[in-house]
């Protein structure tokens, strides 16, 4: 498996990941954006942003990379910085099929991206990821599985991804919704000819919903790689939006909110890689000081009770504004 080249990996940065969601588009949900990037957010700028990310990543041990057919233009601008990087042949690319983009490079569009966990998507996406990533691709996900999707009972879309996995391309999925925990335990039970089809997991972690751990915890003891996303929950960990708590325990660290939300995440021992969504360059460096994080016991309890109801916080989630 791809990430087996991870755990060999010494960098205490090795198992953070950089997601590449808020960059590979103009509009996306992360509080604070409107400042992040640049006013003009064209094609050319945010694939400017996106490289400077990909620099500074790999520069400080950085080897995972996600990107998804629904995050714009992320795929093209990776396979750029790929194509220019020869140097960078162990960095992991995962990617994420389900979600077709349709803003049409708008941050004001009625409508970001439409959903379908339909074979004839995943045929159609995988030609398009193939033509841009090729043998890059090392990871291909269904994006956000809940109990409800499809994905889970096609048998037929089952035998196409085992076919993808038997060619070298590890198989996984995302979850997202107040629901996790039973679409990771759903998606367990998934076999092809006996054998267990996915063998990645990535699912929402942080400190406001850390619901789906137990179940996260449950896939990796059956041997499943654990990514976790949104770990800043679109930024209402960071400063300024972090809770007091938060707040309270970032400044007895000395470190940033950020650091300190990744780490209780970087903590669990089920977490295979930890994305950091970063907008600058800045961000990102704040973000990769997790690992050097040494929280103890009272802190642990104290940010514990940041844990909201899994209902509302997915509620609050999908109120937010696309900036």
């Amino acid at each position: 498996m791809p990430f087996s080249r991870l755990a060999a990996a010494t960098t205490p940065t090795a198992h953070l990941g950089l997601g590449l969601a808020a960059v590979g588009r103009p509009g996306y949900i992360n509080l604070g954006r409107d400042g992040d990037l640049p006013a003009e957010r064209t094609v050319d700028a945010l694939r400017e942003r996106t490289h400077e990310l990909l620099d500074a990543a790999y520069a400080q041990g950085v080897r995972y990379v996600d990107v998804a057919r629904s995050y714009g233009r992320s795929e093209e601008f990776l396979a750029d910085w790929l194509k220019a990087r020869p140097d960078a042949a162990d960095v992991v690319v995962g990617s994420k099929w389900g979600y077709t983009y349709t803003a049409g490079w708008s941050a004001d569009a009625e409508q970001h991206e439409v959903k379908d966990h339909g074979l004839a998507t995943y045929e159609r996406q995988r030609a398009e990821t193939d033509a841009l990533l090729g043998d890059r691709l090392d990871l291909y996900q269904i994006h956000s599985v809940t109990p409800d999707s499809p994905a889970l009972t096609d048998k037929e879309l089952h035998a196409k991804l085992a076919e993808a996995a038997a060619r070298g391309v590890t198989v996984g999925f995302s979850t997202s919704g107040p629901a996790q925990a039973d679409a990771i335990r759903a998606a367990l039970a998934v076999t092809v000819d006996g054998e267990p089809l996915f063998r990645t997991v990535q699912s929402t972690y942080n400190a406001l919903e850390p619901s789906a751990g137990p179940a996260l915890a449950e896939a990796h003891d059956a041997g499943l790689t654990v990514i976790v996303k949104e770990g800043m929950a679109n930024g209402r960990l960071a400063a300024p939006h972090a809770p007091d708590m938060l707040r309270a325990v970032a400044e007895e660290t000395s470190l940033g909110c950020d650091a300190v939300a990744l780490a209780w995440v970087l903590r669990q021992p089920w977490a295979g890689v930890v994305l950091s969504g970063a907008a600058t360059v800045a961000q990102l460096c704040s973000n990769l000081h997790a690992p050097a994080v040494d929280l103890d016991v009272d802190q642990l309890t104290r940010l514990a009770t940041l844990a909201e109801d899994p209902h509302a916080y997915w509620e609050r989630r999908g109120r937010l504004p696309w900036h």
